[in-house]
């Protein structure tokens, strides 16, 4: 395949995976939705990968970001951009200005909601030059069919729609590399080991 995202020509952004947000997720469940969240984390820490978190509001709603992303992800964390209420984070020039500063044109997008906070940015972001994926079970929606039209949204502006799993894989490139090695113990221990245990 060509143009393949990997560790040295990707970011990940993480967007408004707060602990009131999640809230409104209700097409996926909130244990999946977390274990996903954490691979791709572990994954962007574990690599190299640039990794950016941004929060919408922390003293409303949608609170402060995940626990488990602070213990992952300390300086991530702590340079996390909070957004005032600014919908369209791609518009919210701190954070426009800390994708930018990464260097990288491949953008990896997962966030809460897929219907609301992913939507825009990601949009934004191609039309700007950017190519980006989206990870559908990074986010989640309020209904089903919410999620649907914003994948359906996303995919008819140049978007890339893709799952964790099928992120990583891409990531990995190759299983026997240090990399793919890497990679694939996160996937295991984050999302293949509770299902077969399960």
């Amino acid at each position: 395949m060509k143009n393949l995202f990997t560790t040295d020509s990707a970011a990940m952004l993480l967007i408004d995976h707060q602990v009131g947000t999640v809230k409104l997720a209700r097409n996926i469940s909130h244990a999946h939705l977390l274990a996903n969240v954490r691979a791709l984390a572990r994954t962007a820490v574990k690599t190299g990968m640039p990794l950016l978190f941004t929060t919408s509001q922390e003293d409303h709603f949608q609170g402060p970001l995940f626990d488990d992303l602070e213990k992952i992800a300390p300086e991530a964390h702590a340079q996390r951009i909070k957004r005032p209420g600014v919908v369209d984070a791609w518009t919210f020039e701190p954070f426009k200005s800390a994708v930018e500063a990464t260097g990288r044109k491949k953008l990896i997008m997962a966030g809460l909601t897929n219907d609301v906070c992913i939507v825009y940015p990601a949009i934004s972001a191609v039309e700007d030059g950017y190519e980006v994926q989206v990870v559908a079970d990074g986010g989640g929606s309020p209904t089903q069919i919410a999620d649907e039209i914003s994948i359906e949204r996303m995919r008819n502006a140049g978007v890339g729609i893709t799952t964790t799993n099928q992120l990583m894989a891409e990531l990995a490139t190759d299983w026997a590399s240090t990399t793919g090695q890497t990679i694939q113990s996160i996937m295991y221990e984050e999302i293949l080991k509770p299902l077969v245990e399960g």
